[in-house]
């Protein structure tokens, strides 16, 4: 540590803040995402229509067993293979690694968000569902209106805190040669041979960020509470 050279990061920083901007993007495309494609996965786990439900939970159960470095490189390697197939074109198409981060996190932070907005929407009172009906709301509308304003108000602190997991998360795609925030790093310690400048910084941002959310989401659900 005697030879920590500070000069060192400061002539990387606009390369390292373009990887972490990437990261950040990621974070919140997949967030979205996820958080979208998990309220129709949570209402279809919750359908009376016995099939839709099975589909619904057999994806979450799925993708909820298996790790998501598996999960991204299976993405990756495998998918175009198979859209080769399916297509018979000569060659695999090229999807990307970036394009395929996207889409691998989206699809697999949807089974967690999902598993979230059922809980959230089971922690609202049963008596509320008929209520609606007796106005003549039907079911899209009582949901739309006022079952998921509610339970997205309940359930907001844990999606919150599972998307600073799934920022956490992010730096795996490194492993695919994606310039993210890790990925950055790496190239650069590997480059200049300053191993310990890189990768200190790097656990330094994710700490602080990290610790900031956190905290973040700590008050907001203080005050989730208190109103309650």
């Amino acid at each position: 540590m005697g030879d920590f050279d500070f000069g060192s990061i400061v002539s990387v920083l606009p390369f390292l803040l373009k990887g972490l901007t990437y990261t950040i993007q990621l974070t919140v495309v997949a967030a979205i995402g996820g958080t979208l494609l998990g309220i129709l996965l949570a209402l279809a786990r919750l359908s009376h229509l016995k099939w839709l439900s099975l589909l619904a939970a057999g994806y979450i159960n799925l993708m909820r067993s298996i790790p998501l470095l598996l999960v991204i490189f299976w993405f990756y390697f495998l998918v175009p293979v198979m859209l080769q197939s399916i297509t018979g074109s000569d060659y695999p198409p090229k999807i990307g690694a970036e394009r395929s981060a996207y889409f691998t996190f989206i699809l697999f932070e949807a089974a967690y968000f999902a598993e979230i907005v059922r809980a959230g929407i089971q922690s609202i009172p049963k008596g509320q569902l008929g209520a609606a009906y007796a106005l003549g709301l039907t079911y899209a509308q009582t949901m739309r209106l006022i079952i998921l304003p509610q339970a997205l108000r309940n359930m907001l602190p844990v999606l919150l805190t599972q998307t600073i997991v799934l920022f956490q998360d992010v730096s795996l795609v490194a492993l695919l040669n994606v310039t993210d925030f890790v990925g950055a790093a790496m190239k650069i310690a590997q480059r200049d041979s300053r191993v310990v400048e890189m990768y200190t910084l790097v656990a330094v941002v994710y700490f602080v960020l990290s610790f900031l959310l956190s905290q973040g989401v700590k008050r907001l659900h203080q005050r989730i509470a208190i109103v309650r």
